[in-house]
């Protein structure tokens, strides 16, 4: 599926250009997600999922495939998989900056493919969360740009990682050199709670026939 979304950063295009591209940084800006490794233009991570009352966590990895300094662009390649699950997710990111003023236009646009349970809500709910986690990310990001923290800030801990006991996460926690700050909690992105609405909207529907259905059977039964 084709999702597009559009947001706002408030500095010029070249300095969002070296923010963007810096995952270390944009990392815990991320609903959900938490950065594990970085090697070059590769990284990998995990992202926490909610549905309902199941709790999925993602495990994967990406790479940017090209990056135009003249133009702006960037194409990122993903892909992961549910780590207690057979759930699948593959995506092809296109990051586009535009220059507006003092201000920054983002494009993204994603070719998304999800197997296993998020793929039950479709394209329309899809669409509808990826718009409002993308809002989350600019709102966080604008809020990073604004405070003028250059460090990368990694709240993960070895459970948060699903490794085992003991075993230190691959990626540590960087001490600024100004003011200490304060580390973003990793929640699981609620697929029910962040749609909301649209799901409802859908539900409607069956339900008011399942009223009806039931009106009816009692009218029959006096």
């Amino acid at each position: 599926m084709k999702l597009e979304n559009r947001f706002t950063v408030p500095v010029p295009v070249d300095e969002a250009w070296r923010v963007l591209l810096d995952v270390e940084r944009v990392a815990p800006c991320m609903p959900g997600a938490t950065l594990t490794k970085v090697e070059g233009d590769s990284f990998e991570g995990t992202v926490k999922v909610k549905v309902g009352p199941i709790n999925l966590t993602y495990g994967g990895k990406a790479s940017f495939v090209s990056k135009d300094d003249a133009t702006h662009v960037a194409v990122i390649d993903g892909s992961g998989k549910e780590t207690r699950g057979t759930g699948t997710a593959k995506a092809l990111i296109t990051c586009r900056l535009v220059a507006n003023g003092a201000s920054t236009d983002v494009e993204v646009d994603t070719d998304l493919n999800v197997t296993g349970k998020p793929a039950q809500f479709g394209r329309g709910v899809l669409a509808d969360v990826s718009s409002k986690l993308v809002d989350q990310f600019a709102a966080c990001l604008s809020e990073e740009i604004r405070a003028g923290n250059p460090e990368p800030l990694f709240a993960a801990t070895a459970a948060d990682l699903g490794a085992p006991e003991g075993l230190e996460p691959s990626l540590s926690p960087v001490a600024p050199s100004g003011p200490p700050r304060e580390a973003r909690p990793v929640e699981a992105i609620d697929l029910l709670g962040t749609a909301g609405a649209p799901v409802l909207k859908r539900l409607a529907p069956l339900l008011a026939g399942v009223v009806v259905l039931l009106l009816l059977v009692r009218r029959l039964r006096r």
